[in-house]
């Protein structure tokens, strides 16, 4: 994954809206367009590998509309480039975090400090609970 290309072509292709936002804006909240709703086909992005970008659309694929668009929205700021900015950085975490494909687990064995501690640990509780007990006569 080619993050500087990603986040450049997330830039690019992006198109936004703007609306009143609900959130903080003091007087002016009833007539400025704050709320910055962004837009991006997934099959336009660059910077992923195929596996990434099937990755990436199996994986968003409840928040993508019927067009393959992903839409996010910012209203927390009360300026418009900062909700933009936002958005933008919600769409990038958003991709780069569906598309990043998990290595691979080793599989070990356990250490044999591992496996002693695990057994004294067990004779520990083992002993713990005898003590519970009753006497036997």
């Amino acid at each position: 994954m080619n993050l500087d290309l990603l986040r450049s072509s997330i830039e690019a292709k992006t198109e936004f809206d703007y609306s009143r936002s609900g959130g903080p804006g003091g007087q002016n909240v009833n007539k400025v367009n704050s709320k910055a709703i962004a837009r991006i086909r997934l099959d336009e992005v660059l910077g992923l590998s195929a596996a990434e970008a099937a990755l990436a659309t199996l994986r968003l694929a409840s928040r993508l509309t019927t067009a393959g668009e992903l839409i996010v929205q910012s209203d927390e700021e009360r300026d418009q480039g900062r909700n933009r900015e936002a958005a933008l950085a919600r769409l990038f975490s958003l991709i780069a975090g569906a598309a990043r494909i998990p290595k691979q687990r080793k599989a070990t064995k356990p250490t044999r400090g591992s496996r002693e501690r695990r057994l004294a640990s067990k004779r520990s509780r083992a002993s713990s609970k005898d003590l519970r007990r009753k006497p036997s006569e």
